[in-house]
């Protein structure tokens, strides 16, 4: 049986990483569970997987993976649940500019190398095809892909070599993990932040300062849906 705090992370780790693909940072975890300090999280973690509801994928940075749900987690889901290292919160439908392989996935375009680091130059070509699950993508929207390189969005579960899936959009909320073209020069992923007038764009690994830009100078070209990982 779970205490209330291990079964309040796990339902918290489970909604991020459905909603965005990647799960929570630590200090994500320890803010929505109010706790003073990160040692608690890890006593957390640490304890959902010595029970088996989660599993750390070695040699990532903070990787983690849903093993299962208790009952009362699981009871709106669907019989059986099975670990995902790829989610999605999007109907399963094709997206107009993907071609599809099967009735489950999609074809979608590898448009170059996104920074997740120091900004490199604008991205526009394509580099090869991916094969992704339809769920992850919306019907009407295009989508296309990325791979990261640095290890700026590693606390966000992003490493470098990392197959980023991107629905084109050119609007963000609040702590979305974002494409970001800066300056019509540089592409970069990081999360945005509204500040006023200026647009943050802040990095998932301490090593990185956020940059705060004026809001004319950064324009979003999409936001994170998925993640493919190859081991």
């Amino acid at each position: 049986m779970l205490t209330k705090k291990q079964l309040d992370l796990l339902e918290f780790i489970h909604k991020r990483v459905q909603r965005d693909g990647v799960p929570p940072s630590f200090d994500e975890m320890k803010l929505a569970l109010d706790l003073r300090s990160k040692s608690g999280i890890h006593r957390l973690i640490t304890a959902l997987e010595e029970r088996g509801f989660i599993r750390r994928l070695a040699h990532r940075a903070r990787a983690i993976e849903i093993v299962k749900l208790p009952d009362s987690l699981s009871g709106n889901a669907r019989a059986g649940f099975t670990p995902r290292v790829i989610e999605g919160d999007r109907p399963d439908t094709t997206p107009a500019n993907a071609q599809p392989v099967d009735i489950h996935a999609v074809e979608l375009p590898v448009m170059g190398r996104i920074a997740a680091g120091v900004p490199i130059a604008a991205i526009s070509e394509v580099l090869h095809q991916v094969a992704v699950p339809a769920q992850m993508l919306s019907g009407s929207d295009n989508h296309y892909a990325l791979e990261v390189k640095g290890d700026s969005m590693i606390d966000a579960g992003i490493n470098d070599g990392d197959v980023v899936v991107i629905r084109e959009t050119s609007t963000a909320d609040n702590g979305d993990i974002v494409v970001a073209l800066v300056e019509d020069q540089e592409a970069t992923l990081k999360r945005f932040f509204r500040k006023g007038n200026a647009i943050a764009l802040e990095a998932a690994n301490p090593a990185y300062e956020p940059r705060l830009l004026p809001d004319d100078k950064v324009k979003v070209q999409g936001r994170l849906v998925g993640l493919i990982r190859t081991y």
